[in-house]
């Protein structure tokens, strides 16, 4: 099985038992023994960082009855149209489908159930390490830039606002327990070599219709373009997707190669997501999909909803 430098990262917190990017989820993900914690960083319109998944803010929170009249022209309410005590007064629930009743995931932690707020970057990151204090433990954070062209494009660099309140956090060089991960190639970049930043970086990687970035997913597939990627970053972080594809002759998964690839050329690869509710074809559990995952393919970590089950999986195996 998976060494102890395995880690099993928190997506979005212990978000298949709390709603995601809570701090109630985030204190969870804590007691369950999570290696890393992840936070996805978004602007309010008055420049503060909050930890939120998305740009927008009505699949997670009541904004639309709190708010109405306040989405723009393509019906969604955006983080940056709102100030940080406007967001403050929200309630946050599971995460829902685009007809915002209907949950994504059907059972989990019901959609109409408890008081949950959106809490900032600065306040999530000094409960963590209060936690961390208070049981001896060094649970690290894993810290995503989201959108940073599109923050640009309204006028503030969510880049700088976090690595700066990071640095203010006690966050320094690679010997610090973070990452630090974003889907836009050009801004790690940007972050490595123009902005100075010294910590462990991560390159997220999807497909190009996501829409998460203009990067060229493809290339960062392939040995030149993990070549480039590697002169700034430390780890991978792809889609279980890029990483196994199905055999044509029986259907079972086998390696793309973009792991071995990575690991040539020094790079971590900690895939995402990695959940109970969402397996992949040929598993019965999520505890057998991780094991096979870290014997097989050969990854250094995981994403997921459940740390439990994944600390389970890679740590009694």
């Amino acid at each position: 099985m998976a060494g102890n430098d395995f880690l099993v990262i928190a997506h979005r917190g212990a978000s298949g038992y709390l709603p995601e990017h809570t701090l109630e989820a985030k204190a969870y993900a804590h007691a369950l023994g999570a290696d890393y914690i992840e936070q996805d960083v978004v602007a309010t319109r008055d420049n503060e960082l909050i930890v939120l998944h998305d740009i927008h803010l009505d699949r997670v929170t009541d904004v639309a009855e709190r708010f109405t009249g306040r989405q723009r022209e393509n019906g969604r309410y955006y983080v940056r149209d709102f100030d940080l005590a406007e967001i403050r007064s929200l309630n946050v629930h599971e995460r829902r489908q685009s007809d915002g009743i209907t949950a994504v995931f059907p059972n989990r932690f019901p959609t109409t159930v408890g008081k949950f707020r959106v809490s900032t970057l600065r306040e999530e990151i000094r409960f963590i390490q209060g936690m961390n204090k208070s049981t001896g433990r060094d649970v690290g954070i894993y810290t995503e830039i989201k959108s940073p062209a599109f923050h640009k494009g309204d006028g503030v660099d969510i880049s700088l606002l976090t690595l700066q309140l990071l640095d203010d956090l006690g966050y320094h060089s690679k010997k610090d327990p973070i990452f630090v991960e974003c889907f836009d190639a050009t801004e790690m970049r940007r972050i490595r070599h123009e902005l100075g930043c010294q910590l462990k970086l991560a390159q997220l990687i999807d497909d190009n219709d996501s829409l998460e970035s203009d990067t060229d997913y493809p290339r960062l597939k392939t040995r030149d373009g993990l070549v480039d990627i590697a002169r700034s970053v430390d780890a991978i972080g792809p889609n279980i997707g890029h990483i196994v594809n199905p055999a044509s002759v029986d259907g079972r998964l086998v390696s793309t190669g973009l792991v071995s690839m990575a690991h040539e050329l020094g790079l971590l690869v900690h895939p995402w997501t990695f959940r109970a509710d969402q397996l992949a074809p040929g598993f019965k559990s999520l505890l057998e999909m991780i094991r096979w995952f870290a014997d097989e393919i050969k990854i250094d970590g995981v994403f997921t909803d459940f740390p439990d089950i994944a600390l389970e999986a890679v740590r009694t195996g």
